[in-house]
């Protein structure tokens, strides 16, 4: 435990982002450096705290326009040289949902939740739009999800530098953004990244 107590805080100055932890036996200390444990709907996950700051994005972060960038249902918006989670702002659409989310149907229409956040399917297409908890969703009850699709791994053709990969992501996230319908259709936001960093000398799988 006292090992656990001291690795928490390290992984946390590195600015690693850390999006959610699973959780493993109550919140003991890590309710002291900046995480909260979402248990609604027995969701179960820790989040960084709104207002915490991360000296950098985590690994896959996208960029969602207005200065804003979102990761595993967390979201962040630049804080001087850093990065600071905030509350997720209604009405913005992402591509994807969070890699864990409870699935709620409620009045009859599909629902998502992660991190005190509820996600509505997009329209036109099929990404995902943030919304106020809607009517019933205190009484609401989390049904079955399938399996989340794991993260694509990227090669660097070109020996690039962990730091050079990163940077170049980051660039090509942004630049799928701007792309017709990208935001509310995920598939065609995935190929814009991938064509982006195909171009830039990367295999992605």
């Amino acid at each position: 435990m006292n090992k656990l107590r001291w690795l928490i805080p390290v992984v946390l100055a590195l600015g690693s982002g850390l999006a959610s932890a699973q959780h493993h036996g109550g919140p003991g200390p890590r309710a002291e450096i900046g995480l909260h444990f979402d248990a609604r709907y027995h969701h179960d996950h820790y989040y960084p705290s709104p207002g915490y700051v991360s000296r950098g994005l985590p690994s896959g972060a996208m960029f969602v326009g207005n200065r804003y960038w979102y990761h595993g249902g967390v979201w962040y918006q630049p804080w001087g040289p850093s990065y600071r989670v905030i509350l997720p702002p209604i009405g913005f659409v992402v591509p994807i949902l969070p890699s864990a989310y409870v699935s709620l149907r409620i009045g009859g229409l599909p629902y998502y939740y992660a991190n005190g956040a509820y996600y509505a399917v997009a329209s036109p297409g099929p990404g995902y739009v943030v919304v106020a908890p809607p009517p019933g969703a205190d009484a609401a009850q989390p049904a079955p999800v399938a399996p989340p699709r794991p993260d694509p791994i990227i090669y660097p053709r070109n020996g690039q530098s962990p730091e050079q990969t990163e940077a170049d992501r980051q660039t090509c996230n942004r630049w799928a953004t701007t792309q017709p319908s990208a935001m509310n259709d995920a598939g065609i936001f995935n190929r814009a990244v991938e064509a982006c960093m195909d171009g830039r000398g990367y295999s992605m799988r």
